[in-house]
């Protein structure tokens, strides 16, 4: 018996819609993780680019538990002296781009440093609102909230 090996020939991408409304933001994180991967998949290979295509709706609408609004903060240097700057994860999501919340916890939750993970990464499209763009592809509707009750408290 030999170990199956997936060809890029042979990877069928479907398109995914899930609306991120009232859906924990790390719950979320790791199960749009899991679809872009396709380890979700009985075919997955780990060099191979086997996931789907995810639109995420309603994006500054994800929940965040506890005090992490406030509290979790996102820091950078401008490389100035005395240039470190930092945002809440609140302050984030009601600001200009809500949707670097979301984008930020799945790439961590990525293979780092890879070009494979670049580029499946590309496959993410993220909405602040309840429109989006990709009709056209006829996504089918992934529903997280009902996977586990845990995912919307």
């Amino acid at each position: 018996m030999k170990t199956y090996s997936a060809k890029p020939s042979e990877v069928e991408k479907k398109w995914l819609l899930i609306d991120a409304e009232g859906v924990t933001l790390g719950r979320l994180a790791s199960l749009v993780a899991m679809r872009l991967r396709g380890k979700h998949k009985a075919m997955y290979t780990p060099h191979i680019d086997c996931g789907d295509n995810v639109i995420i709706i309603n994006v500054e609408k994800v929940r965040i538990t506890g005090k992490k609004k406030q509290f979790d903060i996102f820091y950078w240097h401008t490389g100035y002296a005395g240039g470190i700057k930092g945002r809440s994860k609140g302050q984030i999501l009601e600001g200009k781009h809500p949707e670097r919340v979301l984008e930020n916890a799945v790439r961590r939750m990525m293979p780092k440093d890879s070009a494979l993970a670049r580029g499946q990464m590309t496959c993410l499209r993220l909405f602040a609102g309840a429109k989006h763009d990709h009709e056209a592809q006829k996504p089918e509707i992934v529903d997280i909230g009902a996977m586990n009750p845990k995912n919307k408290r």
